[in-house]
């Protein structure tokens, strides 16, 4: 059974894909379709939802809580990459870059089997003997080292 956050970005996926690159919703309403509270809405939006990711996440105040999501279109699939690598932190979790991979995949920036290699070169199971303090600085230079390898 899928997670409660998978099953909410499918379901604002969709509404971008089919409203052309864009959708506009309302936090409580969506919360209702996925019977979940607005807080896990706001989760799913910063988490999955980020420039990095390939989004932009307008919020309004007032006339209901409505935010606009729209898709970022790439001019290329080196701007797209180039997006990536300035986007990434001094540090990354194993869980974003995961989700910095799939969204290069599915905008054609990259294929699914480079997107699989970089994954396996910055997995807990690869850098494991890297010590804990610094795994996370580690993973971000390799993700990003990784990107700009295919930039050549």
């Amino acid at each position: 059974m899928a997670r409660l956050v998978d099953v909410i970005e499918a379901m604002i996926k969709q509404m971008i894909e089919e409203n052309n690159g864009s959708a506009t919703i309302s936090r409580s309403t969506l919360a209702e379709q996925a019977n979940c509270v607005p807080s896990q809405i706001t989760y799913v939006l910063s988490t999955r939802f980020s420039t990095g990711s390939g989004y932009i996440v307008e919020s309004r105040r007032g006339g209901g809580g409505q935010i606009t999501i729209t898709q970022i279109k790439p001019v290329g699939t080196d701007d797209y990459i180039r997006s990536i690598i300035q986007s990434t932190g001094d540090s990354m979790t194993q869980q974003e870059a995961k989700i910095f991979l799939v969204n290069a995949v599915e905008a054609g920036a990259i294929k699914q089997r480079e997107a699989t290699s970089i994954m396996a070169a910055v997995s807990d199971r690869s850098i494991a003997k890297v010590d804990t303090d610094i795994r996370a600085q580690v993973r971000a230079d390799i993700f990003r080292n990784a990107l700009a390898g295919l930039l050549i």
